[in-house]
């Protein structure tokens, strides 16, 4: 993947950073739901069908909400440099992770790591490491 770091708008970043922050904070005073995508996809499959809409509600504003930002502003150049194959299998990596580590980093690194929980720091410091060890081994060890 390229950036175009004359794309980089730290304004529009700080707000969205701030909007997710708000949004987390929203459903867990309200709802007392923890916004771990993990979860909340991993909850649409379960037994209980009371929350059923609100996970499908969440994930269809995971998905309309960038559709929306998508046709309405500019969109940035990108360059995706693995083909399909390494794409899925990266996804179905972090799937298996996220179930492996009882969530996935919006719910650690986001909704754990705002409620001070011990359990969020280490998980979201191992799957930083994962990712900058996989990162290193496949770009300077692999060429890849």
């Amino acid at each position: 993947m390229t950036i175009d770091w004359s794309q980089f708008t730290p304004w529009s970043s700080l707000a969205g950073g701030i909007l997710i922050g708000i949004s987390v904070s929203v459903l867990l005073l309200w709802n007392g739901r923890i916004a771990g995508i993990s979860g909340v996809v991993g909850g649409i499959l379960s037994r209980n069908r009371n929350e059923l809409a609100e996970r499908i509600a969440f994930i269809a504003g995971l998905i309309i909400a960038p559709g929306l930002v998508w046709m309405i502003l500019e969109r940035p150049t990108v360059q995706i440099d693995s083909g399909i194959p390494a794409i899925i299998l990266a996804g179905l990596l972090v799937g298996l992770g996220s179930r492996l580590g009882s969530g996935c980093t919006s719910g650690h690194g986001v909704c754990g790591l705002a409620r001070l929980s011990v359990r969020s720091l280490v998980a979201t410091l191992t799957f930083m490491a994962a990712g900058f060890i996989t990162v290193y081994v496949l770009r300077h060890l692999l060429g890849v």
